[in-house]
C-alpha cells in the first residue's frame, strides 16, 4: 500500500457500500415516501424505474460517489410542482428515516441533511424555508 493510499479519504458513498447500498435506500425511501399519502399524489404520473435511478445517481453524487447523473435541475424538475415547505421537510424526514433503518452512520446522515438544507430554495415553491 502506498502512502497516497493509506491516507486517501474514504468517502461516504465507499463507507456506506457504494452502489449497491445507494440503490437499497433509493427503493425504501420510495416505498415510505410512496405509503405517504401527503406525498403519493406527486407521483402519480411518473415513471417510478426513472426516478428511483435519477434518484439514486444524485444521491452517489451527494455522497462523494460518481457523478453520472445527468437530468433536470432540482429547480426545473420541482418548482412545477408547486411543492409546499411542509412536504419538502416531510420528504427529508422520510430519506432521513431510511438512512436510519439502514444503518448508515450518522456523521454521513448529518452530511445529507445539510444538501437538503442547501436545495431547499431550489425544490420548494417560492423557496420558502422552514427552518431545516
Amino acid at each position: 500500500m502506498t502512502v497516497t493510499e493509506e491516507t486517501a479519504p474514504t468517502s461516504h458513498y465507499e463507507r456506506i457500500g457504494g452502489a449497491s447500498s445507494v440503490k437499497a435506500a433509493v427503493e425504501l425511501f420510495y416505498d415510505k415516501v410512496l405509503a405517504d399519502p401527503e406525498l403519493a399524489g406527486y407521483f402519480t404520473d411518473v415513471d417510478m424505474t426513472t426516478q428511483r435511478r435519477h434518484l439514486a445517481l444524485m444521491l452517489a453524487v451527494v455522497l462523494g460517489g460518481p457523478n453520472e447523473y445527468a437530468g433536470r435541475g432540482l429547480a426545473e424538475a420541482h418548482q412545477p410542482l408547486n411543492i409546499p415547505a411542509a412536504h419538502y421537510a416531510k420528504v427529508g424526514g422520510h430519506l432521513t428515516e431510511t438512512l436510519t433503518d439502514l444503518g448508515v452512520p450518522g456523521d454521513v446522515i448529518t452530511d445529507v441533511q445539510a444538501v437538503l438544507a442547501e436545495v431547499q430554495d431550489q425544490v420548494v415553491a417560492g423557496g420558502t424555508r422552514t427552518g431545516a
